[in-house]
């Protein structure tokens, strides 16, 4: 009878192991399914802001924004993430990628060794995008100045730090699912609800996030712990923005000005910084969009002592 149990046991195991290895494989994208392109560089120039790819890939406390050498800090529960570069550099950067290269990244999570990128970078959102609108920037970041320098490895301890762990995240978290427009809404609608949660990724930042670090199921927007540690980030749903105009949000996303005459603070400043470069009718049509969602009621905010 223990000898069963003990083959039953080994068994079991196995198929837990095959089961484990299977949903933990990264998944990339053949370059063979990417069709002729012709890129459009202008279009790259805007998923380039809309991305707000400088904010993180910018080298720290310098003033071009288009020199990607990464190195920023990112903190979280988790560890320390250090942003990569993203520059051109044939070495250092991603001069050497492929455009099936990059798409596998923005959509999968997955990098050009195969390995599973942390959700720190957020493909979560990425994966919304439309294919040409990534094939678009990927060609735009090609057009900007290369730099040398490679970033530190991230700060992340055991068992964070297995990489292989993260295709069980992305099992729970990462759905595959490309941005579908809503038939019963307009044009405008669909195109800031497109911008908001794809290439803008503002969930990412505006939702409270579980023990796991997945977005908590039903507060998408609804405002949180800051994920780095300091501050808390406002709900953006109709319960903190309700008393807002789509015309005042549109012009909080151009200049940083809130109603009340106060302006917007921390990372949010360089939130601005990429969206005051977009076209006014996209910022209208975000405005649009967030103006929209029903109120959600998010995390308790502590206390001021």
């Amino acid at each position: 009878m223990l000898r069963k149990l003990a083959i039953l046991a080994v068994l079991a195991g196995a198929a837990g192991l095959a089961v484990f290895w299977y949903i933990t494989t990264p998944v990339s994208v053949a370059a063979n399914t990417l069709a002729a392109y012709t890129p459009n560089l202008d279009n790259g120039r805007v998923m380039f802001f809309a991305g707000g790819c400088a904010s993180c890939h910018a080298i720290p406390k310098q003033a071009d924004r288009t020199r990607l050498g990464g190195g920023l800090g990112l903190t979280s529960p988790f560890g320390t993430f250090y942003v990569p570069n993203i520059s051109p550099d044939m070495k250092d950067g991603i001069g050497a990628w492929s455009e099936a290269n990059f798409v596998t990244a923005m959509w999968k999570g997955t990098s050009p060794d195969g390995s599973h990128y942390f959700p720190a970078f957020p493909y979560p959102s990425y994966q919304r995008m439309r294919l040409e609108d990534i094939r678009d920037l990927f060609a735009y970041l090609k057009t900007l100045p290369a730099v040398q320098g490679k970033v530190r490895d991230h700060d992340v301890a055991f068992p964070f730090n297995v990489r292989r762990n993260l295709g069980g995240w992305k099992f729970l978290f990462l759905d595959g699912q490309p941005f579908r427009p809503d038939a019963s809404k307009s044009a405008q609608w669909n195109r800031g609800a497109y911008l908001v949660n794809g290439p803008g990724h503002c969930a990412e930042c505006h939702s409270p996030r579980n023990l796991l670090g997945g977005i908590e199921s039903g507060k998408r927007f609804a405002g949180g712990p800051n994920p780095e540690g300091e501050g808390w980030v406002p709900n953006i749903t109709q319960k903190g923005l309700g008393k807002w105009s789509e015309k005042e949000i549109a012009y909080l996303l151009e200049t940083g000005d809130l109603p009340d005459g106060d302006s917007v603070g921390s990372t949010m400043t360089q939130v601005i910084r990429n969206t005051s470069q977009l076209p006014a009718d996209d910022r209208t049509a975000m405005a649009v969009y967030l103006k929209s969602l029903p109120p959600v009621e998010g995390p308790p905010r502590p206390k001021k002592k």
